[in-house]
């Protein structure tokens, strides 16, 4: 594996019975950075995390994770991860602190490291005023935190995060982005798998959108958002007479068909010259006596690309 490849996997193939959960992906993370893996439900997300982190064999393909085949060599694999899998995997009759201090025993730590590393991870989750309790008496977002924080317990090099912010509140997502950046800051390798857009957006430097099994597209999110098709223009006129002029204005400065609803005289058009197109479909409309309510550039949401790719929407079922 190439140095300052952190993790890589090529063709890899898993199926299940009759199911081809993933069907010869290829994927590639720079040492320090995050790829973001996106797709549905169904996509093959969770597949392409087990065998990275040898829970599962791949039928056909290979892996290395930190220089380390995933096949022949699983416990240098799992002594460089952390995991934090879809649903918290905690010990419901351990305090929040003992179940992150056995974690970092059983990783070798010695007891004091284990309890200095454990009381970082409490503090650094909002976890502090129930560090003591039995986590069996934790709500939902709060077992989410521990379980994430169980996965930072040994530094580990390389952290995969399958849907990390599943069930949590608007806070501890913010503070899970953060602990995210933080990691990278410091060195570690991040994939993380989502089905949230705007996380894919915030975090990843790099994203692989995968729909059946496959590899669909791949890059940064501005150029996934170009490739969707750019800025749209989109304006709101006074008076539904002036919706045609609208129109053929929108028409001369666009780059294809405008997109109408008569019923909300709005108008939109794909354009390519931004701010310039605004300015100048503004001036147009003022000579032609068109009283503009509201007008705004927008760019392509994530949600928008993969719509774009698929057919359909990034929280629907695919299988």
């Amino acid at each position: 594996m190439a140095t300052g490849t952190a993790v890589r996997a090529e063709a890899l193939v898993k199926t299940f019975g009759f199911t081809c959960a993933l069907d010869g992906i290829d994927l590639e993370i720079p040492t320090g950075t995050v790829l973001g893996l996106l797709g549905p439900n169904g996509a093959g997300k969770t597949t392409a995390v087990r065998i990275l982190t040898t829970l599962l064999r791949p039928d056909a393909g290979r892996a290395w994770v930190a220089g380390h085949d995933v096949v022949a060599e699983p416990n240098e694999v799992r002594k460089a991860i952390g995991l934090s899998g879809q649903y918290a995997a905690v010990d419901e009759n351990l305090t929040g602190f003992e179940n992150l201090y056995m974690v970092g025993r059983l990783y070798g730590m010695n007891k004091a490291d284990a309890r200095t590393r454990s009381r970082t991870l409490i503090d650094r989750f909002r976890l502090t005023d129930a560090a003591d309790r039995p986590a069996k008496t934790y709500s939902g977002g709060m077992r989410r935190r521990l379980d994430l924080a169980g996965a930072l317990v040994a530094e580990p090099q390389v952290v995969l995060l399958d849907e990390p912010t599943t069930g949590l509140d608007p806070r501890g997502r913010l503070d899970t982005w953060q602990v995210i950046g933080e990691l990278v800051a410091d060195g570690a390798t991040v994939l993380l798998t989502t089905q949230y857009l705007e996380e894919a957006d915030q975090l990843a430097d790099t994203i692989l959108v995968i729909d059946h099994g496959r590899v669909i597209a791949s890059g940064s999110a501005d150029r996934l958002k170009e490739e969707a098709g750019g800025e749209r223009l989109e304006l709101v006129v006074a008076e539904p007479a002036e919706v045609d002029a609208a129109i053929r204005v929108l028409a001369e400065i666009g780059t294809g068909e405008p997109t109408v609803d008569r019923h909300g005289k709005r108008v939109q058009v794909a354009v390519e010259a931004g701010a310039k197109s605004l300015i100048e479909a503004l001036r147009r409309l003022d000579v032609e006596g068109v009283t503009v309510l509201d007008v705004g550039l927008h760019r392509p949401t994530l949600d928008d690309v993969f719509l774009s790719l698929t057919g359909h929407s990034a929280d629907e079922e695919t299988r």
